[in-house]
């Protein structure tokens, strides 16, 4: 299973750590296609934004689920959700803190998750996965 993760990155990186264990968790579940949202040092200065767009477009397209965090709002995410919801993708939203974007929370073809810990947000995701080995 190819798997999209989608976390801010211009505006989200006090969660770098959380997203890199969260990438770590999808992992046991298929190949995670952007392994970089992960990093905690981000070299985006090396591709242009055209490339940026192209490459995720490309990886989007590829992918079998779309798996986002979207406790930081980021005009990217949810560009990102909007695009793989034309492609019929199913796509699991996961945050913290009591409520999200109703433009998310509100979507009947995107299922939202609230989690609190590491491990909360851990088991949410096995539960998603155990759906699709049925």
């Amino acid at each position: 299973m190819k798997i999209y993760f989608s976390g801010s990155i211009r505006g989200g990186r006090q969660d770098a750590q959380l997203y890199q264990e969260i990438i770590s968790h999808l992992k046991n579940y298929g190949e995670v296609l952007t392994e970089h949202i992960g990093q905690m040092d981000l070299q985006e200065d090396a591709i242009t934004d055209i490339e940026i767009h192209n490459q995720d477009m490309a990886w989007l397209i590829a992918s079998d689920v779309i798996i986002a965090d979207v406790t930081v709002p980021s005009l990217g995410v949810g560009y990102e959700i909007g695009r793989g919801l034309e492609m019929k993708k199913p796509i699991y939203c996961f945050h913290r803190g009591e409520k999200t974007s109703a433009m998310i929370s509100g979507c009947k073809e995107i299922s939202t998750y609230k989690y609190e810990t590491l491990e909360e947000v851990k088991g949410l995701i096995d539960g998603v996965f155990e759906k699709f080995q049925d």
